[in-house]
């Protein structure tokens, strides 16, 4: 096994991180060999995760909300995976309904359309942990789900029945809610010190905010983005959300240009909008939400509409009369009862996209959300702590006898801080377990923990029999500071 990695794929991991990458010895790569899988494993394994679900209850959302409960189980199955079994869980839901208060707004503004079918009022659910139908399923008024694993391996729980089971209860939180969705203002409303959400954070806590929408973010700094019909706000629907709070390179540079019939392209949000909230607020609020330095432990996903195509075209009201600019849905899949649509989510996006090696997003249109599901638990197990290599590592060397991987270990002591110490590790030398040259690394396989297949598949002989599961050990002589993370580069196949 050879300790080297590529030099362009190396750049493109270490690029992402906070902290500066270590040098290292670069060697040519075959053409055949596709990318690196970049690890970072902690040597002390951090077991909790404070999971908020950011739902949005608007009339459009009952289909999509029962589709991410009849497939949460897969997101679970992924979980189970991780060292030690499911790890130590809170899980909250919060509603997109947050009325029609804006952030800069000493009171909300008046109520519009009808409540409980898509109008607003008042502060509406307040960023309050919603429990839906599991009202009888939580013990003791509990408005969050938790599950603590306890030292003689019985587990904790302020629940009767299965996890699965009252999340889907959790998150059926209906589908009247305010269609102008504050998801993001909800989310910090969830997080900063709402002391009916008591508890539900902890300190040591990883943290990850899932948003399941079909509508961008339309979090406003002022309530008189919901005024009345005008020249100036135009109709009252949502379009005004993306008029106000998004902006385009190609076709939308200012909000005039918004509202014209036509593609747009290269969009972002609008922060220098006069009604809606900056999304940098909010992503500053996460980066610090866990404390100074330690932002690495925030991790945000989401299940929406897709960014592009983009378009703004002439669509009739629901209740009819002259056809009014309205944005394209970017995407639709057939639903249980018609056709579900779902429309770019360009403010949530550049959100996610602030956290690098942090943050997934997954299409909503889709009839079966499992995939997406494990994609974000597989984010989770990464950033928890997994040995498993994802990709088929390349045989570097296959005219040499034996496999021939290619990969750079490293231990490092307080990763991504101004302080980040790393002492590289060698590839093990000699026989299994007297290795000559401890500390040091080598790949095995771990079929029982390391199943890169579908999760549906997982106990398939087929795929037991053809996934190599291959994992990355470290041997060592003794234990390393307890603040060691291992950071390691691995060269994988193409395909």
């Amino acid at each position: 096994m050879r300790v080297t990695s590529a030099a362009s794929y190396l750049a493109i991991a270490c690029a992402s991180l906070l902290a500066g990458c270590p040098d290292r010895t670069i060697s040519e790569v075959n053409p055949q060999q596709g990318r690196v899988e970049y690890k970072e494993i902690p040597v002390t394994l951090n077991r909790n995760l404070d999971l908020l679900f950011v739902v949005d209850d608007s009339p459009s959302m009952l289909d999509k909300q029962n589709n991410i409960k009849a497939n949460f189980p897969k997101f679970i199955e992924v979980l189970n995976t991780i060292q030690g079994g499911l790890p130590d869980v809170h899980i909250g839901v919060v509603s997109s309904d947050m009325g029609t208060k804006g952030t800069a707004d000493s009171a909300a503004g008046p109520a519009i359309g009808q409540i409980g079918q898509g109008g607003c009022s008042g502060t509406g659910k307040s960023g309050n942990l919603q429990v839906g139908g599991a009202g009888t399923d939580l013990q003791n008024g509990a408005n969050f789900i938790s599950d603590i694993k306890q030292s003689d391996g019985t587990r904790q729980k302020n629940y009767s029945g299965d996890l699965a089971t009252v999340f889907g209860k959790l998150a059926g939180l209906g589908a009247g809610g305010c269609g102008f969705e504050q998801h993001l203002l909800a989310m910090r409303r969830a997080l900063e010190g709402n002391p009916a959400n008591a508890n539900f954070l902890r300190p040591d806590a990883f943290l990850a905010v899932i948003f399941l929408a079909d509508e961008d973010d339309c979090t406003f700094a002022r309530s008189t983005i919901l005024g009345p019909e005008s020249s100036a706000l135009g109709p009252l629907q949502s379009f005004r959300c993306n008029r106000f709070g998004h902006t385009c390179k190609i076709g939308g540079a200012n909000e005039s240009e918004m509202n014209m019939v036509g593609v747009k392209d290269q969009c972002g949000p609008n922060e220098n909008s006069q009604y809606l909230e900056k999304v940098a607020s909010f992503v500053d609020f996460m980066k610090k939400v866990k404390g100074e330095g330690n932002e690495q432990k925030v991790i945000v996903a989401g299940i929406m509409g897709t960014v592009d195509p983009y378009q703004v075209e002439l669509r009739a009201p629901p209740g009819g009369g002259a056809p009014q600019p309205s944005v394209a849905h970017s995407c639709s899949y057939p639903g249980a009862t018609g056709v579900e649509v779902a429309d770019p989510p360009v403010r949530i996006k550049f959100f996610l996209d602030q956290f690098p090696n942090r943050s997934t997003f997954t299409t909503i249109c889709q009839k079966d959300l499992s995939e997406g599901l494990r994609l974000i638990a597989q984010l989770l197990k990464s950033v928890i702590g997994d040995p498993c290599i994802e990709g088929n590592l390349a045989d570097v060397d296959p005219n040499t006898p034996g496999e021939q991987f290619d990969c750079s270990v490293s231990d490092v002591t307080n990763a991504h801080k101004l302080n980040q110490s790393e002492k590289i590790l060698p590839a093990c030398e000699g026989t299994a377990p007297n290795y000559s040259n401890k500390p040091c690394w080598h790949i095995d396989r771990d079929p029982l923990n390391c199943k890169p297949c579908d999760m549906t598949k997982a106990n398939d002989p087929n795929c037991l029999a053809t996934e190599p599961h291959f994992v990355l050990k470290i041997e060592r002589l003794e234990a390393p500071p307890p603040e060691t993370t291992v950071f390691a580069n691995c060269v994988t196949e193409a395909n």
